[in-house]
């Protein structure tokens, strides 16, 4: 390494688990995004909402110094600064492959793997001390997909039973009145697929609502593409039809990006700081444990989520669907991203019960070879918030006490699932990327009763366990490995079910005074 040259904190890269093929093209021109450093810290829970054009305001002249480091940087190694936005913390940089390899110490490969081919890398990269020190994460280099949608179809079950999405909300008790979510915005971040007016229509019809304003954003270049993934498409219709049913008078944004790092957080800051759409609560029903992920991105991700409560923002994260060990296969416990951020409500998965027409005792989703994700982040302490929370001992042998997760739940469980309509066929869908939109509607609620954005709840949530449905049955372990419910929090479905009119009116409330 040259001697002005440092390595960029959290930047290092395992290769692939893919077949590599070959080199990059050296002259592709592609788009990377830098993000700064965001000055000073605060825990989670304690920031007040400021507003989008405050944070903007204020941003202004410390992002000025950054942005001359960085241009005279793309000067230097024949890159163009293509977009700033001090809100966002965001410079992107565009250049030839050859020019980006040498600008960050990095090798490019391309890789093969069941879902095409990638562009990646291994190792750390590196950029000139100031740079280094100025830039919070470099993203776009490595395109290897990072995230699955966390939805599970039904399996032939003749005695399932399966739920129009409003018919869940009556159940956990949404008001119906004073609002239904008018004047708020809902996102919905999706790393693929497409809105299709066609289901959404048909949906809201079987549903007895008239269909919501549904705003389709692009991120990067990504847009709206249905009928090209049934996965992707199954989960966009999910949260689209769930969110709406929630709040049938709400807005729901939709924003379309590539399934990399960069195209995750960059639609998550797009969301926070989008000036026209103003969404004040925000769904999230794609994720990957939390190994998975590279440092330099949790951190530029988890900036972005401080970035949302100081805006206002509520964010509702999926918890996954691969029970305690989120899928990974190295016989440990794992806990899923972004729904393990301290600044998100992470959101676990039941079975619902019904007796007549009235919520029965609902128990732990753990079925159809899936069931919710919980359990103690390995990234993350202990929130303020959780302080309280008599938390089991982390699964794995050593490991520190740490932010538990799920926050919340609500129904999941493919065998008592969300009848929705998905590349115009009628489908019957499960898992935790249901818990999410549906509380994401619970909030647009809750706003509107507030009569503003409440921001960050946890604290909120954590002191009142008397307006959540406690969930008591069931465990989520992987074999041995896992956790129970249990009264009160527990690793599984968090606090619980919302008992709806509760919890607006716990907003309500505090906004009053």
């Amino acid at each position: 390494m040259p001697a002005n040259r440092v390595t960029i904190k959290g930047s290092e890269r395992i290769a692939p688990a893919a077949k590599q093929v070959g080199p990059a093209d050296p002259n592709e021109i592609t788009i990377v995004s830098l993000y700064l450093k965001r000055e000073g810290s605060a825990a989670p829970g304690s920031l007040p909402v400021r507003g989008r054009d405050a944070v903007r305001d204020e941003r202004e002249a410390p992002f000025a110094s950054g942005i001359a480091k960085i241009s005279a940087f793309a000067s230097d190694h024949h890159l163009s600064v293509v977009a700033s936005d001090p809100a966002r913390r965001l410079v992107q940089l565009s250049g030839r492959v050859q020019d980006l390899e040498a600008a960050f110490g990095a090798k490019l490969h391309m890789f093969q793997h069941s879902g095409g081919v990638f562009r990646g890398r291994s190792g750390a990269l590196t950029a000139p001390a100031d740079v280094a020190d100025a830039v919070e994460a470099v993203l776009g280099l490595d395109q290897r997909p990072i995230a699955t949608p966390k939805l599970i179809r039904r399996k032939k079950a003749a005695a399932a039973k399966s739920y129009l999405p409003n018919a869940v909300t009556e159940l956990y008790g949404f008001p119906a009145e004073p609002g239904q979510g008018n004047g708020e915005c809902i996102a919905l971040i999706e790393l693929g697929g497409g809105v299709s007016n066609a289901d959404t229509t048909a949906a809201f019809k079987a549903m007895k609502l008239a269909p919501p304003k549904i705003i389709p954003v692009s991120v990067g270049g990504a847009s709206s593409q249905a009928g090209k993934d049934a996965d992707a498409d199954g989960e966009v219709a999910l949260d689209v039809q769930v969110a709406g049913a929630g709040a049938p008078g709400a807005t729901i944004a939709v924003y379309f990006a590539a399934n990399t790092d960069q195209g995750f957080v960059d639609a998550i800051t797009q969301a926070v700081h989008d000036t026209a759409n103003k969404p004040s609560v925000m769904s999230i029903s794609w994720g990957s444990a939390e190994s998975g992920w590279t440092a330099q991105a949790v951190t530029a991700m988890t900036s972005a989520f401080q970035d949302a409560a100081e805006v206002g923002v509520s964010v509702f994260a999926a918890s996954g669907d691969g029970l305690a060990t989120d899928g990974v296969g190295d016989g440990k416990a794992h806990v899923d991203f972004p729904a393990s951020s301290p600044w998100v409500v992470g959101c676990g998965g039941t079975r619902l019960a019904v007796s007549g027409a009235k919520l029965g005792a609902e128990t732990v989703w753990k079925s159809n070879g899936g069931g919710t994700g919980g359990g103690i982040s390995a990234l993350f302490p202990v929130p303020a918030y959780q302080a309280g929370v008599k938390a089991p001992p982390p699964a794995n042998k050593g490991a520190k006490p740490g932010r538990g997760v799920p926050d919340v739940a609500a129904d999941a469980d493919p065998d008592s699932g969300y009848q929705v309509v998905v590349d115009g066929k009628d489908e019957v869908i499960g898992g935790t990327s249901a818990a999410a939109p549906l509380w994401a509607g619970l909030f647009a609620l809750a706003n509107e009763a507030a009569g503003k954005a409440v921001g960050q709840p946890h604290g909120v949530l954590y002191a009142n366990p008397a307006a959540f449905h406690d969930i008591v049955k069931g465990d989520n372990k992987a074999g041995k490995i896992g956790y129970s419910a249990a009264p009160g929090w527990d690793a599984c479905t968090g606090l619980g079910t919302p008992i709806g009119a509760a919890i607006v009116n716990l907003f309500a409330s505090a906004a009053k005074g």
